[in-house]
């Protein structure tokens, strides 16, 4: 019996200039299946799938859909046949509401018919088991709200093929469950699923095939009963790798920061950080768990001088010395008290990089203002820069060449091994391993328990909580600007943090 697919790639190759994303790949989607497509940074997953959804075209090969062979160039051609992609970051108008959203571009007089609208989406939500409100506005809506607004918008319009990136990046883990119960409701139906994600727990949990991508090329498709996370990584990296995060015990504990009240307010009167009490020790990693938009931006902004605070103290604990205020002192003033924080923001090249620059003038951004010092010259920088790209495995054809050119991962690296290099008694780190492959993951929580074993206190904050509870040693928990708990990190239990982190009433004293 013939298998029947709903898309047969067949020698798909696209190449940006002199570089080829894909080089001859063949990849099949079944109808009735979540496939899941794993590759590390640059292997040519998102272009792929781009491919798919018309933002790309390729220079070689064929793409058939239901068995006939297409041509796909641009979004509408996608959606004409029945394919929609869910792109990690939303595309939805916040003061609409869902059922706006969803016929938000569709033609025909119909649409103006609210009540049927409405009645057809909840129709089509019961079907699968969507939680969704459609009379309900965007801006009151939750992350995994907003998402299931974007995957109800595909299956409204006729997808029966859809495409998600990383869609659990900000949920937590009962949401991610929910969303994985009507995936399959949606695969029952015959619906065909393609997922990309780094998660490789979520992929045995959920998908019936794995697609592996390398530096480009396609390495093979397996079953996922056949699979185990250990096989997934070797067959992505090329090679044996080790997946055991080390947790040292803290031996040099010493109290660095004391955070007592800290509140920070937007200009519209919001607290975005609330009531925020916290110590942090030298000698331990300290985990930041929550979703998108809790207060974890507020907090690590407030400690590096970057945020405004309304109300409490933050307060610096030097080796040796007195302690020493630093709340609403800038940048600049924190150092000149002799306070040696580090700090790897989210946004990699709006905050913490110059994207026109190279790898040796970022190194010298941090240092630019010291006078009299070594990083005036390039050499010294220079030589960072070389020793940060051989060790974090960075990949650019050279130091001199503009970050900003660099794959997402590899600006990650730079950022990270660049505030590492400064020596810091405090490394806040947002997102440290967001968008980066796993091998590089590995090596990025090295370095972090390095800086632990030298006495160096590191506030983390991560979105996977299955990292978090095999790295840190304490996890804090924020939701909606609280804190609504702190635990630790040897005998937190995923459940737990899931339900701190959506409870809103205001918990938990600081746990020592």
């Amino acid at each position: 019996m013939e298998q029947s697919y709903a898309i047969e790639l067949q020698n798909i190759t696209k190449r940006f200039g002199s570089v080829v994303a894909n080089d001859k790949v063949n990849l099949t989607v079944r109808k009735g299946e979540i496939l899941c497509v794993l590759g590390e940074n640059g292997s040519g997953k998102t272009t792929l799938v781009n491919m798919l959804s018309g933002i790309y075209y390729p220079e070689e090969g064929t793409i058939s859909v239901n068995g006939k062979e297409v041509k796909i160039r641009s979004p509408k051609d996608s959606f004409e046949l029945g394919i929609g992609m869910v792109h990690q970051h939303f595309k939805l108008v916040d003061i609409l509401t869902a059922a706006e959203n969803i016929i938000l571009g569709l033609p025909g007089k119909q649409m103006l018919d609210m009540k049927q609208v409405v009645s057809e989406i909840n129709e089509l939500t019961a079907k699968y088991g969507f939680d969704l409100d459609p009379r309900q506005k965007i801006y009151k809506m939750s992350v995994s709200q907003k998402q299931t607004v974007e995957i109800v918008k595909m299956l409204y319009r006729g997808a029966r093929i859809l495409i998600l990136d990383e869609p659990t990046a900000v949920l937590t883990p009962q949401e991610s469950d929910r969303l994985f119960e009507v995936l399959r409701n949606m695969k029952k139906d015959g619906c065909s699923i393609i997922l990309i994600t780094h998660k490789l727990h979520e992929v045995l949990a959920v998908s019936d095939r794995v697609s592996i991508l390398r530096k480009g090329h396609y390495i093979d498709t397996v079953n996922t009963a056949d699979a185990t996370v250990q096989s997934l990584t070797e067959m992505m990296v090329g090679a044996k790798v080790e997946l055991n995060i080390e947790r040292p015990e803290p031996t040099m504990r010493q109290k660095r920061l004391e955070l007592r009240g800290v509140t920070c307010t937007t200009k519209d009167g919001i607290k975005s950080l609330d009531n925020a009490s916290l110590t942090v020790y030298g000698g331990e990693i300290l985990g930041i768990a929550g979703i998108a938009g809790s207060g974890q931006k507020e907090l690590l902004e407030a400690i590096a001088g970057l945020q405004p605070v309304s109300q409490g103290s933050i307060t610096f604990f030097p080796e040796g010395e007195e302690a020493k205020r630093i709340d609403n002192l800038d940048v600049a003033k924190i150092r000149k008290l002799g306070v040696r924080l580090a700090f790897v923001p989210e946004d990699r090249l709006g905050m913490g990089l110059v994207g026109s620059m190279d790898m040796t003038d970022n190194m010298m951004l941090r240092s630019y203002r010291r006078g009299k010092s070594e990083f005036l010259d390039r050499k010294t920088p220079g030589k960072l820069a070389a020793k940060v790209k051989n060790q974090l495995e960075i990949v650019t054809p050279s130091i001199s060449a503009p970050v900003g050119r660099m794959s997402g991962g590899n600006v990650q690296k730079v950022l990270v091994g660049r505030e590492i290099a400064q020596k810091p008694k405090v490394l806040m780190v947002a997102y440290p391993t967001r968008g980066i492959d796993i091998n590089s993951s590995y090596t990025i929580y090295h370095l972090l328990n390095e800086q632990k074993k030298k006495g160096i206190a590191v506030i983390c904050v991560i979105e996977d909580l299955d990292v978090l509870m095999e790295l840190c040693d304490r996890i804090a928990v924020l939701c909606g600007g609280k804190i609504t708990g702190i635990v630790d990190g040897r005998t937190a239990k995923k459940d737990e943090l899931g339900v701190l982190m959506t409870k809103h009433e205001r918990g938990g004293a600081d746990n020592e």
